[in-house]
């Protein structure tokens, strides 16, 4: 079915979540039109039809041609059957009664029903949501088109009473961490309101780390009427209405998607893990500068561990080191990893490296990668470190200030190079493949590639 991929449900004005606040902002047209769309008939079969599909029901009628379900449909906008496919035996066919004309569409099931992307658990649902596509989509197909050419996204002026009660909201606690501020507004005020709303209080707050991060949209079903939070219009059909950010709940149509900036602020109630969290989601979301994990590690180290012979290199246990992960995946940054529970700091060592390893995107990402391998291999020393430079400027701003603050650190370290026995060498070849992998995810090739900077 010409199903478009920016459909939604029917219903009243109110949004399905009680507590989110939807000013009388939204367009109501597209509403309008759904309300309006044909509802499918079914026209049953008068006889049991033989080998018919357990999964199918009275709405199949076997082997019959397309001239004989177009007279069984009768005209009736909105009528349809099922039937198996006279020239293909085992394909069947959902035949559709609309615009003054039977429209035949492949029929699938895999545990679900679709003749497209989408997947339904009935055929009712099927039909309805592809009888509301097609209405909408004849209707207001110019409409459609236009929807995204004056969006109301960059223009929240109906948001600013909300914007600035929350910012004030954000801004009593200037004596507590920014992790903190952010989270205990997110618990009050924020779950209140749109993710639009909750986006333009963010920006308006002085204590943001303005990082850009990209909408992280997947494709959802609505339960109950929502509107785009970019262009405002209604999102129509049954299921997958439209797209949500996973990281900070922004709803919008899927062409809608495409016109959003690169301006995610997370939301840390859907912000589950420390560990294997992009490293700019879990800035933003907990408006730090930095990981809060590698802070913490390395302020506990450079309290206990500068001068601990193989500082980074001598490993510890792996079950302990798996703790500290658990504990700053449950606790954020109130995790202990004090002396007190974890003595051995190659514990803490071992922790701050692993989280490292289990970013989705390295520190030195996948794209600026092969760019600093180039510039490893520039023989003349000035204008190999002029290179280096031009690269790193290229890093997404948390990525470059963690390494920024990594670098720092490591100085440290070989500051104590009499006692833990850690030069700038062996701390190249303990770290280059932790900040730093192949795009081909090739262990053998990261490994190839390091030994150009370890030569240099």
């Amino acid at each position: 079915m010409a199903a478009s991929s920016n459909s939604s449900l029917s219903g009243s004005s109110v949004s399905s979540d009680a507590e989110e606040y939807q000013p009388p902002i939204w367009k109501s047209y597209l509403y309008q039109l759904q309300q309006e769309a044909p509802r499918p008939k079914r026209i049953i079969c008068p006889g049991e039809v033989e080998n018919r599909p357990k999964y199918y029901g009275r709405e199949f009628h076997g082997i019959i041609s397309r001239e004989q379900a177009d007279e069984l449909l009768g005209g009736v906008e909105g009528a349809y059957i099922l039937r198996e496919s006279q020239r293909q035996p085992g394909c069947y066919t959902l035949a559709l009664r609309f615009g003054n004309q039977t429209l035949n569409y492949r029929l699938f099931y895999d545990g679900k029903h679709f003749v497209g992307e989408k997947r339904f658990e009935s055929i009712h649902d099927l039909v309805t949501d592809g009888l509301i596509t097609l209405y909408i989509e004849t209707k207001a197909s110019e409409y459609i088109s236009k929807m995204t050419t004056n969006p109301i996204y960059e223009h929240i002026g109906y948001a600013t009473l909300l914007r600035e009660k929350v910012s004030r909201r954000l801004s009593r606690s200037k004596n507590e961490s920014r992790k903190t501020s952010v989270a205990n507004e997110e618990h009050t005020a924020v779950e209140k309101i749109s993710s639009l709303v909750r986006r333009a209080a963010l920006t308006h707050n002085d204590n943001h780390f303005n990082y850009e991060k990209t909408h992280n949209f997947k494709v959802h079903t609505f339960r109950g009427p929502h509107w785009c939070e970019y262009c405002a219009n209604f999102m129509w059909g049954l299921i997958a209405q439209g797209v949500r950010c996973s990281d900070c709940g922004l709803n919008v149509h899927k062409q809608c998607s495409k016109h959003v900036p690169n301006d995610c602020q997370p939301d840390l109630k859907r912000i589950k893990k420390v560990y294997c969290c992009d490293l700019t989601t879990l800035v933003k979301a907990h408006n730090t500068q930095r990981p809060m994990v590698v802070d913490i590690c390395i302020r506990e180290i450079e309290a206990r561990g500068l001068k601990s012979e193989g500082l980074y290199r001598v490993s510890g246990f792996t079950e302990h080191i798996e703790d500290v992960k658990m504990a700053f995946d449950r606790d954020g940054e109130k995790a202990d990893i004090s002396a007190n529970i974890y003595p051995d700091i190659n514990i803490i060592t071992g922790a701050l490296k692993l989280y490292f390893r289990d970013l989705p995107i390295p520190v030195i990402t996948y794209d600026t990668y092969p760019k600093f391998i180039e510039a490893a291999k520039i023989s003349n020393a000035d204008e190999r470190l002029e290179a280096v430079h031009e690269v790193l400027m290229l890093l997404p701003p948390a990525h470059y200030e963690t390494l920024r603050y990594l670098m720092i650190h490591l100085k440290k370290v070989t500051l104590n190079e009499k006692d833990n026995f850690m030069n700038a060498e062996n701390l190249g070849i303990v770290f280059g493949p932790t900040l730093m992998r192949s795009p081909e995810d090739s262990t053998l090739t990261t490994l190839q590639d390091m030994r150009v900077f370890s030569s240099d």
